[in-house]
């Protein structure tokens, strides 16, 4: 049986950790094991860390880490994680995983197992409250099929969804070191990283519930003024300062060689400065980068045009 392990960052989780690693031991596939690194909690997360390593005893390993951010949390679990495993989740500490989301997950990958390709498998989620009452399906599922072109400008796979097999796994941890401080999230990452050099697989059935709750790193939303409210957050977030470009210059100093010659030619589009108007109308022309959303794409050639991408 196919071994799969779960890699799992905390910090200042205590409210919810134990009742997600309940649901990832509870899983249907039954050879799952758990890589937790705590990001320097402050409250009683190691306590109830420890407590769940005594009720499944083999199956649960932590380290106890400094405050290094969700990145870096994240990259040093892939970096520390089992060379031996087939398969690895990315998981966060307060969400609660439906029993069929490993199995489910091993099943829509398997076709790129055979085929000796890299590839991840992301899914949407039951987006709930913080006591687990259901708010709807989040996300949408994508207008457009996952791809190179749309990870250079989006992020459209939620990290506590995907699974990764050992290709991808060894694709980021057999390169040049990434500079977390560059990278906007570890999901955005390897959506970008699969997509260039492998197969990205969205599944529509969610595979988890998503609890939304005061402290979310990252928050979803169905209504209306959620979604207005969390795509300005997104966009204050990520490209004020150049993200989606340092993001992009990271990716081609570890990859760049190693891309195929169209997707290398858009990266480089990209990256090229654009000071003149005349400059930034060609750009669009020839760029073949796209958001999901028709608006979206508006509003990014928009901002293209003005230079403050």
């Amino acid at each position: 049986m196919k071994r799969v392990q779960v890699l799992l960052s905390t910090y200042n989780g205590e409210r919810y950790i134990a009742e997600q690693i309940e649901s990832i031991m509870k899983q249907s596939y039954p050879n799952v094991t758990v890589l937790i690194r705590d990001d320097g909690s402050s409250d009683g997360t190691l306590e109830k860390i420890q407590q769940m390593k005594q009720v499944y005893s083999g199956r649960i390993q932590l380290i106890e880490g400094t405050n290094s951010g969700v990145v870096g949390s994240f990259f040093e679990l892939l970096n520390r994680s089992d060379p031996y495993a087939d398969y690895y989740c990315f998981c966060d500490q307060d969400d609660v995983w439906l029993a069929h989301k490993v199995k489910s997950a091993l099943s829509k990958l398997d076709t790129a197992v055979q085929n000796h390709e890299p590839a991840m498998a992301f899914t949407s989620t039951e987006l709930t409250d913080g006591e687990l009452n259901p708010k709807g399906i989040w996300p949408m599922p994508p207008l457009r099929k996952p791809s190179f072109y749309n990870a250079l400008y989006e992020n459209v796979a939620v990290g506590a969804t995907i699974t990764i097999n050992k290709l991808a796994r060894d694709l980021f941890i057999y390169g040049k070191s990434v500079d977390s401080k560059k990278i906007l999230m570890h999901d955005w990452w390897f959506y970008l990283l699969v997509s260039a050099f492998g197969k990205v697989i969205y599944d529509h059935q969610p595979s988890m519930m998503y609890r939304q709750h005061e402290n979310n790193v990252v928050g979803g939303s169905n209504s209306l003024v959620g979604k207005l409210k969390n795509k300005l957050n997104s966009f204050r977030r990520h490209y004020g300062k150049e993200f989606l470009y340092t993001q992009a210059l990271e990716f081609r100093r570890i990859y760049g060689e190693q891309l195929k010659h169209e997707k290398r030619e858009q990266l480089d589009l990209f990256l090229t400065p654009r000071p003149r108007v005349i400059d930034r109308l060609k750009y669009m022309s020839r760029s073949k980068l796209h958001r999901q959303s028709r608006w979206e794409n508006l509003l990014f050639k928009f901002l293209i045009l003005i230079g403050f991408i």
